[in-house]
């Protein structure tokens, strides 16, 4: 109802637009001059610099061109409200005004503490400070006019001129707009006339929720409250909405990006805005949904709540916004609410700490791991019935090998017990079960139970970038590269920002044997991120291609110097390219580094292979079969082992970790 308000009011004021174009015909427009090269042109809502347009979305502009009509008088909020929203519809002034006059500022590049041009009146609104120059009356300032005929003459233009140039023709053309547009909204239409779509489902971004406590050591709730509307959002309507993960979103964190290039970078059609308060009584949530099409505002809320009662208001957000954008595409049935009760003290400090772990482990560090293992643990010490933190803990154990370059099997046991209690607790858990599906493939070996889990995962939640990208890894181990590469582009299209999945992406290129596309991707990542650690990788196809100059000189490119794998490459490129002095040396270090502190054996396989040394390789390799090494996984495709492929031991090896030739 709400939205057709909006929608009346906009009826009425382009009815009095084609009205007064109908009486009166076209003329030039005019357009205001402020600061040393400002341009403000009413006629088309376009701000320009030298000549050159500068991009703001547009209720940014409305705001400006209200500002500016009303130079040198305050503006308070109501009146902005009513003037580009109307009078009858919430909005949330937090990250609507405040987020408008924000992005004013930084394309004026004023300074809110010494303003040029917008001055805040604190509790009460705006102040256009800086003098105007009517174009049109031969640069002289408009201030020389009366100020009440000026004023009527800013009125009368800014009534005219502020929509686009195709509202403008008659009033026809605006009823036939409009008429679509409402068409459009509520499912009438075509299809062309619905918005575009990613892979058959629209797809929305949950925006990083502001900080507003003043307080930096709240940043893990926003985060989290972030993290748990991709979580609501994904879950209620997958086979229609799709929600970009968590890693790709927090890239917009305090970014400077305007909403517009937002969602073009990420390929969305909505966005969702918000912002958190908290005391320790109460918290304020507020958020609004965005229709980045046109940038209209289909639902606003602003929500004041008790900290226990957080589940439920995540739910009752995530199932507003959920059918608003039903609603929008005008074709599906309303979506069963979902129930979450209500708190208890000592629950709500066990979500409290899981949010915090969530926090640490988006970190994805060595120690970060650590922290949010501390974190989780405490959380199920609070409260043993809570499923959700043992999942973080099974998430944790599963990667922390991996990034530590320890044994994987010490963290084997940890991370196994913590996931089947979880899904003992809460089967319906799709974090849960991805990270089943990562332990029984990595240390068990056990492929069909890892398919099964990886599977359900996704079935629980379509929408879950991180299940998607370690099936894909896991249909790369088996050989079955097209689909791998598939499930790789349907992670990246729910987290088109992650280095991750892009990362793996061109590993499975690099497997597959298609060199010159996984230097590609592995080049795009590096664009991104020069010293991101899986791009590293790159080495490995330069080897396959004859390049030992380059893979030498990836080792030297802020690689972590006298690490185990460190040494371990340069055995393994040194071999490859003949130089054997070189290889020893490298073996040599390799050797002592492993009496110190035992690694991973399939570490000191791979320089062994590289320097043609086949028994001693499958010497480690049959250590790292008996320490279930997660290494071994990758045996099956990985060019590095060709070397070995016709020799009848790692065909039987093959075959005890569940792959055939």
């Amino acid at each position: 109802m709400k939205m057709l308000r909006n929608m009346k009011a906009e009826v009425e004021y382009s009815a009095d637009v084609g009205a007064i174009l109908l009486l009166e015909p076209a003329r030039a427009a005019d357009s205001l001059r402020f600061g040393d090269d400002f341009e403000l042109d009413f006629a088309v809502g376009q701000l320009r610099r030298s000549g050159r347009v500068l991009k703001l979305e547009r209720i940014p502009m409305e705001v400006l061109l209200l500002l500016v009509q009303r130079r040198g008088e305050l503006v308070t909020r109501k009146q902005m409200v009513e003037r580009i929203w109307g009078k009858d519809v919430y909005l949330d002034t937090d990250n609507g005004i405040n987020g408008a006059i924000r992005k004013i500022r930084q394309v004026l590049k004023d300074d809110p503490e010494q303003p040029r041009f917008i001055q805040t009146i604190t509790g009460k609104g705006y102040r256009f400070l800086a003098p105007v120059i009517h174009r049109d009356a031969g640069l002289e300032p408009a201030a020389a006019a009366p100020q009440s005929t000026a004023q009527e003459d800013m009125v009368a233009n800014f009534a005219r001129h502020r929509r686009p140039v195709f509202l403008m023709t008659s009033m026809l053309g605006t009823m036939i707009l409009l008429i679509a547009a409402v068409g459009s909204y509520f499912g009438w239409s075509d299809s062309q006339a619905r918005p575009l779509r990613s892979g058959g489902r629209t797809m929305l971004a949950v925006l990083p929720f502001e900080n507003l406590t003043g307080d930096a050591g709240q940043e893990y709730f926003s985060d989290g409250m972030t993290e748990e509307m991709i979580t609501q959002m994904g879950s209620l309507d997958p086979d229609h909405v799709g929600v970009i993960a968590r890693t790709s979103v927090m890239h917009y964190k305090r970014s400077q990006e305007q909403l517009e290039q937002i969602a073009h970078e990420l390929g969305v059609q909505y966005v969702l805005e918000g912002s958190i308060r908290r005391d320790a009584d109460k918290v304020r949530i507020t958020a609004q949904l965005i229709q980045m099409r046109d940038q209209t505002h289909l639902w606003a809320r602003q929500y004041d709540r008790e900290p226990k009662d957080l589940l439920v208001l995540e739910s009752e957000i995530a199932r507003e916004i959920s059918d608003e954008i039903r609603v929008a595409l005008g074709n599906h049935k309303p979506i069963a609410p979902i129930v979450q009760p209500t708190l208890s003290p000592q629950a709500y400090e066990a979500y409290n700490l899981y949010l915090m772990g969530q926090y640490f482990w988006n970190k994805r560090t060595v120690e970060g791991f650590r922290e949010a293992i501390g974190h989780f643990q405490q959380a199920t010490v609070k409260d043993p019935s809570y499923a959700r933190p043992y999942a973080g803990l099974a998430d944790s154990y599963a990667l922390m090998g991996s990034y530590s370059g320890a044994p994987a099997a010490q963290f084997a046991s940890r991370a196994r017990a913590a996931a089947l209690r979880a899904l003992q607790l809460d089967d319906s858990l799709p974090e849960a079960h991805a990270a089943l599906a990562l332990i029984v493939q990595n240390n068990d070996y056990d492929w069909q139970t890892a398919e099964k889990e990886f599977k359900r995962a996704i079935e629980l939640n379509p929408n879950y970038a991180t299940a998607h990208h370690w099936y894909a890894e896991h249909l790369t181990w088996r050989g079955r590269f097209d689909d791998a590469l598939r499930e790789s582009e349907r992670a990246r299209q729910l987290d088109p920002l992650s280095l991750i999945i892009a990362a793996d992406n061109g590993a499975t290129l690099y497997y597959s044997r298609q060199y010159e596309r996984a230097i590609a991707q592995f080049a795009t990542v590096r664009e991104l991120d020069p010293d991101f650690s899986r791009a590293r990788m790159i080495l490995f196809v330069y080897v396959q291609k004859g390049m030992f100059a380059e893979a030498l000189a990836e080792t030297q490119k802020k690689f972590p110097g006298a690490t185990p794998w460190w040494w371990s490459t340069r055995a393994y490129i040194y071999g490859r390219a003949g130089q054997h002095r070189e290889a020893e040396l490298a073996l040599r270090k390799l050797l002592d580094l492993n009496q110190r502190q035992p690694m991973d054996p399939m570490v000191i396989a791979l320089a062994y292979v590289g320097m043609g040394n086949n028994d001693h390789a499958f010497a480690w390799l049959e250590k790292a079969y008996a320490q279930h090494s997660n290494g071994v996984i990758a045996l099956k495709v990985d060019p590095a082992y060709d070397p070995l492929r016709g020799d009848p031991r790692f065909q039987d090896l093959l075959r005890r970790v569940g792959f055939t030739q």
